[in-house]
């Protein structure tokens, strides 16, 4: 393995809560191995027992779901830090899929493995439940954004959770953080048209409020970012625990 828990870069970020040498040494156990994988690599699949849970240490990716048709809706970015894969362990298959949209590393945890490491350390079982309620709320945000947000105050909101959660993970520089990701991508998690979300993405360009172009996101005015998304950036970057 390339990193073991207590060398692990994402534990330098202020973004985590800090971890006791006694659960450092439990995650070290829970721990199987390591995976690295390439861009377009299914982690996931909708319907799938999978054995294994992630922790996304670099990289980044999408979770989604899709009718029979072939639609999709895209839920969230994967982004490090993100753990994958508790659908399986809880309800016995996957309820939506995820896919590396950039090479990404993954810590890898033995599923079957997961209700004994909560019964030895039931306080990393209340951070799971802590990380699974933070989950249920920005959902909450996301049905918002998609009811009742415009196009422009669901690109801008979009934008505004993105930033803040890559500048928390100390993924900022020279003035922007990397968003690998299609438009596409980002039509499909806030429903709407590619040609609608090009035009909404230019208009916040013209605004000279954000830039998105070749896999870089730019803000340059946060607070009118704020005020268009209707929302406070520090919403996305609460302290939370790491897997």
């Amino acid at each position: 393995m390339r990193y073991s828990c207590r060398s692990c870069p994402l534990r330098k970020q202020e973004f985590f809560a800090p971890m006791s040498g006694d659960e450092i040494q439990a995650m070290q156990r829970f721990k199987v191995g390591e995976l690295a994988v390439e861009a377009g690599t299914p982690l996931l699949m909708e319907g799938s027992n999978s054995p294994q849970l992630f922790t996304a240490l670099s990289g980044q990716g999408v979770r989604y779901k899709t009718l029979p048709n072939g639609r999709r809706q895209v839920i969230t970015f994967v982004f490090p830090g993100d753990f994958l894969g508790l659908q399986a362990g809880v309800m016995a298959e996957m309820q939506h899929s995820a896919e590396a949209t950039t090479d990404m590393l993954l810590c890898v945890f033995d599923r079957s493995e997961l209700w004994t490491f909560f019964r030895t350390h039931p306080e990393r079982g209340y951070d799971m439940t802590w990380l699974c309620a933070v989950e249920e709320h920005f959902l909450g945000e996301s049905i918002l954004t998609l009811g009742q947000r415009s196009a422009l105050e669901r690109v801008a909101w979009a934008f505004l959770q993105i930033w803040a959660r890559l500048e928390a993970l100390g993924l900022r520089q020279d003035g922007w953080v990397p968003l690998p990701h299609r438009q596409q991508d980002l039509a499909d998690a806030l429903g709407l048209s590619l040609v609608h979300t090009n035009k909404t993405i230019r208009q916040l360009r013209n605004m000279q409020v954000a830039t998105w172009s070749d896999g870089r996101l730019s803000v340059s005015d946060i607070d009118r970012l704020e005020e268009i998304a209707q929302t406070e950036r520090d919403e996305a970057v609460r302290l939370r625990p790491l897997f």
